[in-house]
């Protein structure tokens, strides 16, 4: 389900971009995903536990999503509603996975993105464990 709080071009672009990002996250296209980030990215993970990490720059960030690939094999975003005002735009979600072994895993969470010239600047992610 997506709504916009308030349609304008800006708010418009920014649902473009989180649509576009979703997508090649969920096909686990890494070079995708880090084309549609700007050069000075900022990713806030979720671990470790309790507080997560902020990393910085493309480099830390693909860092990133190359790990939670090779750990978390099916991984996968299902969106239960998105909403934007301007360049900034709130997901909530299911995420699952199967770890290393096969086994099922789920958590529902949020994300808080800002978008910039057609990019993701910031993705801070939080879950509900």
């Amino acid at each position: 389900m997506q709504l916009a709080l308030k349609e304008d071009a800006v708010t418009r672009a920014t649902i473009d971009t989180i649509n576009r990002f979703d997508e090649v996250f969920n096909r686990h296209d890494v070079d995708g995903i880090m084309a549609l980030m700007t050069e000075d990215c900022v990713f806030e993970d979720v671990t470790p536990a309790p507080d997560g990490q902020r990393l910085e720059g493309q480099a830390a960030v693909r860092g990133a999503w190359e790990s939670l690939f090779a750990e978390f094999h099916d991984a996968y975003f299902e969106e239960e509603e998105l909403f934007a005002a301007g360049d900034r735009c709130v997901t909530r979600y299911i995420f699952t996975w199967k770890d290393c072994d096969g086994n099922p895993g789920r958590v529902r969470g949020s994300d808080i993105f800002r978008v910039r010239d057609g990019k993701v600047s910031e993705k801070l992610s939080y879950v509900k464990e």
